[in-house]
């Protein structure tokens, strides 16, 4: 294959350069750069009600998991392949104490130990020898959480301020419909494809605005100026936007690591601070969802943030309606499982991205030194974290 200088100057897709992608940035599984970085963080896995007496799979970073809780209450994630024969533990049956295998009868507990061994003399003689991969769990805000990293670096599990003071009638709802995702459940794309979205107010105005129509508020409709910034934990997205009475409609919005979206409500139903918290969780290279927990006043709340395009939710539409009125699960999507960063070019309004891939970067490169990346805390008596991200209206 001969490129001359004829097709570079024609622009055809013939003289494009091989194609590659930040897998340092993408690639969540165990033993990549991005993997072990994700991994030093908690992560939710599931609502808390979805711990029960039947096991649940669950697919987080690349590993495939069950989850249960045993008949003393407690929350067990199991690797799902048995560590015996290697069938999946989503067919045990959880007792009073574990869950067991339906293969051979193998039981264990909510940490992996072998309690039975049912086929063995005695009930299992090495039974004291072999546990089931594991990982640590804890609940708050609705949501179960878990750490899949090394043992001697597990980090608090953060509280959040937003979501520990209540104003007056209002309580903490979670929500695992992936709202914010503007699609389906699972959602089939990288994760980053998402992330790197919430520091980039410039598509508000144009997928949500003029293109496909006013989803949110015509207070949201005009282009912002923006600031962005480092935080602590990630990156601020500083916007003002012009009223036609003289104020300024005021919105701060964050990405937190490892993953954490700080976004007040769209549709901008009070001035205050943010509502809600979502973390995207990366299923795999090519899929994530999305959980969230928030402040709400009536249950089913945080389900009545999720956008319609055209009058109608995401999955009512037909396919030349997604065509016709796009949004985020389209303009993520349709950058295919994973993107290609080769080929993007950056203008001034791509300011976000680059400071959020840098500071991912950064965080790399501490972790290959031997540091501890940003956000992450071991005094278990440190004050909830808390955010600036709002809704404000202030004087011009």
């Amino acid at each position: 294959m001969t490129i001359t200088q004829r097709d570079r100057d024609l622009g055809t897709a013939y003289a494009m350069k091989p194609a590659h992608t930040r897998t340092e940035l993408t690639s969540v599984g165990r033993g990549t750069p991005m993997g072990e970085l994700l991994r030093r963080y908690w992560h939710p896995v599931g609502l808390a009600s979805d711990a029960t007496d039947t096991p649940k799979k669950v697919r987080a970073l690349g590993e495939d998991l069950v989850l249960f809780r045993d008949k003393h209450g407690r929350a067990g994630l199991l690797h799902a392949r048995c560590c015996h024969r290697g069938t999946t533990l989503y067919y045990g049956k959880v007792e009073e104490d574990g869950i067991r295998c339906c293969y051979h009868g193998w039981k264990f507990d909510t940490e992996g130990h072998c309690l039975e061994q049912p086929c063995e003399p005695d009930g299992g003689q090495f039974k004291d020898k072999v546990r089931q991969p594991w990982y640590p769990v804890e609940e708050r805000y609705g949501l179960i959480f878990a750490y899949m990293g090394p043992a001697e670096k597990r980090p608090v599990l953060p509280a959040y301020e937003c979501l520990e003071t209540m104003d007056d009638g209002e309580q903490v709802e979670a929500d695992d419909s992936s709202i914010g995702g503007g699609g389906p459940t699972i959602i089939p794309c990288n994760w980053l494809q998402h992330f790197e979205n919430v520091v980039d107010p410039y598509h508000v105005p144009v997928l949500h605005g003029s293109f496909s129509g006013p989803q949110f508020t015509d207070m949201m409709a005009s282009i912002p100026e923006v600031k962005f910034e480092k935080s602590p934990r990630g990156v601020l997205v500083r916007s003002e936007r012009k009223q036609d009475d003289g104020k300024v409609f005021y919105r701060v919005s964050e990405a937190a690591l490892p993953t954490l979206r700080v976004v007040p409500n769209p549709r901008v139903a009070q001035f205050a601070r943010v509502e809600s918290i979502g973390w995207v969780l990366p299923i795999d290279d090519g899929s994530f969802r999305i959980y969230v927990a928030g402040r709400v006043k009536n249950p089913g709340d945080i389900g009545r943030m999720r956008s319609k395009f055209n009058g109608k939710f995401w999955w009512d539409m037909t396919e030349a309606e997604h065509q016709q009125f796009p949004g985020d699960y389209e303009a993520q999507v349709g950058q295919g499982e994973v993107t290609v960063h080769s080929e993007e070019h950056f203008g001034q309004s791509d300011r976000g991205i680059l400071l959020i891939r840098r500071m991912l970067s950064d965080q790399l490169d501490a972790l290959a030194a031997g540091r501890d990346p940003i956000g992450v805390s071991f005094d278990a008596s440190a004050p909830p974290v808390e955010f600036e991200a709002g809704n404000y209206i202030r004087e011009g």
